[in-house]
């Protein structure tokens, strides 16, 4: 299995799980470093699933877009105590980190 399809083998994986995932309950509505937690996540689901759609590419907008999302959750990944919260967030944080590698088309 080349490195390409291996990657793409854990965003279907992580994705699937992420969307079979309840989004955390005190996540609704939370802003912890300033980061308003449902938008975060759409903003991510959404880059993920273009990904998909596009075989695996990302324009450059989407590509900025997924990096911020990233450090954003950088920021608050070490705001959360709550295990479920970490679980999904931590995946949330693979998901996008995975798709951000491998979005870009080389010419």
């Amino acid at each position: 299995m080349s490195k390409t399809s291996e990657r793409a083998a854990v965003i279907d994986r992580l994705w699937e799980e992420h969307l079979r995932a309840n989004f955390p309950d005190r996540l609704r509505g939370a802003e912890p470093a300033g980061i308003e937690m449902v938008l975060l996540d759409a903003a991510i689901a959404g880059c993920v699933s273009t990904w998909q759609d596009n075989g695996g590419y990302l324009d450059d907008e989407l590509l900025r877009i997924l990096r911020k999302r990233i450090a954003d959750l950088d920021q608050v990944l070490p705001l959360l105590t709550d295990t479920e919260e970490l679980r999904y967030c931590w995946r949330l944080h693979r998901l996008a980190v995975h798709a951000a590698d491998s979005g870009a088309r080389l010419y």
